[in-house]
């Protein structure tokens, strides 16, 4: 098994930043594929950013790209989402997502997570 906890949700103003961490624990944390996933009232969760295992491969949904970052620190078993110029479509609850994997593989789908995290609320005023 393995917990994932997240943190650094809020509300914030168009245009402003956030730091979401997710720390791990429960089992070994380079062992996995990390990834974020957010859903917005009444919609489908979706995919935003995933990064790999091994050699910081990493993928971003197009509606993201160039203003989220993800990262990652196996040392301190944390996943990192630096979210910059938010707009207020990026409201929604974000949840980490971990699945067992190998060295290059990127978490993309929600179909392929294997642990949640429970969630944390980012809301973007306009």
């Amino acid at each position: 098994q393995v917990q994932l906890v997240e943190s650094g949700g809020g509300l914030v103003q168009a245009g402003d930043s956030l730091l979401l961490s997710c720390r791990a624990s429960g089992r070994t944390f380079s062992n996995f594929a990390m990834g974020w996933f957010r859903q917005a009232p009444g919609k489908e969760r979706e995919f935003v950013s995933g990064i790999s295992r091994g050699v910081g491969t990493t993928y971003y949904a197009d509606s993201v790209k160039g203003r989220f970052t993800i990262s990652r620190d196996n040392a301190k078993n944390t996943v990192y989402l630096q979210m910059n110029s938010l707009k207020p479509e990026d409201t929604a609850v974000y949840y980490c997502a971990a699945k067992i994997s190998t060295p290059a593989w990127v978490l993309k789908r929600a179909a392929d997570v294997e642990y949640w995290g429970p969630g944390n609320q980012v809301t973007v005023s306009s």
